[in-house]
């Protein structure tokens, strides 16, 4: 059987991810991967394309990264205060959620976090530790501090 090249378009099980050269037999390539567009041929404009598009991705990826290091040293920098409801034992009426952490750091900040990204329900008052996860490489420690 021979074998032929073919760049990954779209992640294909048991072969690679997208973006990756894999050798495949020319029955399989055809049969499967160019007919249901999960790849092309590596040709050498197709090899250096995909390798354009990788240093853009790194760029891109760089770029990100560092507004998400700007953006952990803004929130480690202040505490975040909200005023809750607390029972007569100094316990929260439930809890803070991710959610309205996150809108209380867009309302102080001006930077919209998407809640899923916000590590911590609080059910008390007094300073708490949240990680936000920023970026892939970058976290935040926020300090939110609850009182009633």
């Amino acid at each position: 059987m021979a074998k032929i090249q073919v760049i990954l378009t779209q992640d294909v099980a048991g072969q690679g991810r997208k973006g990756e050269l894999v050798s495949v037999s020319e029955g399989y390539a055809k049969n499967f991967i160019l007919k249901n567009n999960k790849g092309i041929i590596a040709t050498d404009e197709a090899l250096k394309k995909i390798e354009n598009d990788k240093k853009k991705a790194a760029k891109r990826d760089e770029a990100e990264k560092e507004k998400a290091i700007e953006l952990k040293n803004l929130l480690e920098k202040e505490k975040l205060v909200l005023e809750v409801k607390v029972g007569n034992n100094g316990k929260l009426f439930g809890a803070i959620t991710n959610k309205e952490i996150s809108a209380e750091i867009e309302k102080k900040f001006g930077k919209k976090i998407d809640r899923k990204k916000i590590d911590g329900n609080i059910k008390s008052t007094g300073e708490h530790k949240v990680t936000v996860k920023l970026h892939k490489d970058v976290k935040a420690e926020m300090i939110i501090v609850t009182r009633g």
